[in-house]
């Protein structure tokens, strides 16, 4: 049976601070959350559904350009019964993240409850390490998931 709540670190640590996702699970394996599964994802939907699906809550944590928010913005979006929307929002990777959701909520595969995490990215080009605005954001979306995890 799988734990009732799942964290998703989605993103690409070969491309800076599309590596945010997997930063906030590698620093959650050492928190000690109970009842809780950590995965990561390069985003691609089916894999994203399978993760998500019969949870009682799933936290997902992305990588975003909105292109009207400073680096290292965090972005917070409930997804329950009704459409959460793109809101001017994209991912970093090919597919976005809503479709997948969208998708989701078409075949019933949804969680019960979903938390939607976005850090807004300064740079996604080719490396390792995220930027300092970027690295400081994950602290604070780490926080954030144990506080959501908690409750």
């Amino acid at each position: 049976m799988n734990p009732p709540v799942v964290v998703i670190g989605v993103g690409n640590p070969f491309r800076r601070d599309d590596g945010a996702g997997p930063a906030v699970v590698e620093r959650l394996r050492h928190a000690g959350l109970p009842g809780v599964a950590l995965a990561e994802s390069d985003g691609e939907p089916g894999t994203l559904i399978t993760l998500w699906e019969r949870r009682r809550l799933a936290v997902v944590v992305d990588t975003v350009h909105t292109h009207h928010a400073p680096a290292g913005h965090v972005h917070r979006r409930r997804v329950a019964g009704r459409p959460c929307g793109a809101g001017g929002s994209t991912s970093s990777h090919a597919v976005d993240l809503g479709d997948a959701v969208a998708l989701a909520r078409e075949l019933d595969r949804l969680p019960d409850r979903m938390l939607l995490l976005g850090i807004e990215a300064a740079d996604t080009g080719y490396g390792t390490g995220l930027t300092p605005a970027v690295a400081t954001a994950v602290d604070r979306v780490v926080e954030l998931v144990v506080a959501a995890v908690r409750q």
